[in-house]
């Protein structure tokens, strides 16, 4: 396969190698997509051409409306716009907004927002394992509430969300749902019954700067941010129509691999799952063992700083992730490992992306347990 996978990269949750199918599109339509699709003359239409067909194939694999897709600068574009724009169309229910406690930063952040322009805001608690009760989410919902906000998937323990039964309580409320699917889009099955869902392409081998949200129809929203005529007043900017064709493509092509390739990853994070503990002492292994997603895995070293483990294991070949995705360059603990009531020093994330050499694995389980020790005995703590 062309442009292999890193040896030794194991952070596929922040970002995916970029796809071959990726950079073909990116290339081709850097040549034949770069006029301003909202004009009428020949270069202009064939750009225009262009998006609307990655519009086309994004919803396909969704399984939405071509409609419903709007293209945004990122991810968190996409959930700041969601979050806030279902909430400024929704005034008049109530100012109420629920999330779970495990949501990704730019959704807390835009209930922050939200809470300090007056508005009130619900954090639905977790089990040990990152999951939501469905029950305890129904629950949080009242008469005043505008929007619900809930994970297919946590972005760092890899738990899935009962989005199902979430998204049923939600209909029954006459509430709209919000999904952050930046984990779950491309790898997995994402649960109908949503209103608004938002990803985010880098995720799935597309490339950065495109993210994705779709708002189905008879949907409340507005947007938040000044008028813009571009991407049916969703989104206000010039459209990256490279970057959008890109995305499809990649989109398109790592859902097809994943049909054989989740199987393949699953089972080498079962791997890891098994014998992290019993190679390393006075480990915990966080997240569902089964409802989870395929390619990711979080564990617990007691009494060895994360930091530093990261650090042994990058000079040893292995790009790992620790704490939280988006606060990583910071001391502050995991929010989701706090919420979870689990270690939250010395975390290690594990994410395969596709093409995962098997034998990167054996020299990761073969590797791991030397450092663990060699940082605790640095620290004067001996193997229990």
């Amino acid at each position: 396969m062309a442009h292999p996978v890193p040896s030794g990269y194991f952070d596929a949750a922040s970002t995916e190698p970029a796809h071959p199918a990726a950079r073909r599109a990116l290339l081709d339509a850097l040549d034949g997509g770069w006029a301003d699709p909202a004009r009428l003359y020949g270069r202009a239409r064939q750009a225009r051409v262009l998006l609307d067909g990655a519009r086309e194939r994004i919803a396909g694999v969704l399984g939405v409306r071509a409609d419903e897709v709007s293209f945004t600068a990122s991810g968190t574009q996409a959930v700041h716009l969601g979050v806030l724009g279902a909430l400024r169309a929704r005034r008049r229910v109530g100012r109420h907004l629920v999330v779970s406690a495990v949501e990704h930063s730019s959704v807390l952040h835009a209930a922050e927002t939200h809470e300090a322009e007056g508005g009130e805001v619900t954090t639905v608690g977790v089990d040990r394992h990152g999951r939501v009760d469905p029950a305890a989410f129904a629950a949080a919902l009242r008469p005043g509430t505008a929007l619900a906000c809930l994970q297919s998937a946590n972005h760092e323990v890899g738990t899935l969300q009962p989005v199902a039964e979430v998204a049923e309580a939600c209909r029954a409320a006459g509430v709209p749902l919000l999904v952050d699917a930046a984990q779950s889009a491309g790898r997995a099955d994402i649960p109908a019954g949503w209103s608004i869902l938002t990803a985010s392409a880098h995720k799935w081998g597309g490339p950065p700067g495109i993210g994705i949200l779709v708002i189905r129809k008879n949907t409340r929203w507005r947007s938040p941010l000044p008028a813009d005529e571009r991407e049916r007043r969703r989104v206000p900017g010039f459209e990256n129509v490279p970057g959008a064709v890109a995305a499809a493509a990649a989109l398109d092509a790592y859902r097809a691999d994943m049909r054989s390739e989740a199987p393949r990853l699953s089972a080498l994070i079962d791997r890891i799952r098994d014998q992290v503990p019993r190679l390393v002492p006075d480990v915990e292994v966080v997240g569902h063992p089964t409802r989870r997603l395929p390619h990711l895995v979080t564990f617990s070293c007691l009494y060895v700083p994360g930091e530093a483990l990261l650090t042994e294991l990058d000079r040893q070949g292995f790009a790992v992730s620790s704490g939280s995705s988006c606060t990583a360059d910071t001391l502050r603990p995991s929010h989701v490992l706090e919420a979870m009531g689990v270690l939250t020093h010395g975390n290690v994330r594990v994410s395969l992306p596709r093409g995962t050499d098997p034998a990167d694995i054996d020299r990761f389980l073969a590797a791991l347990p030397q450092t663990v020790d060699r940082l605790r005995r640095d620290a004067g703590v001996s193997a229990q």
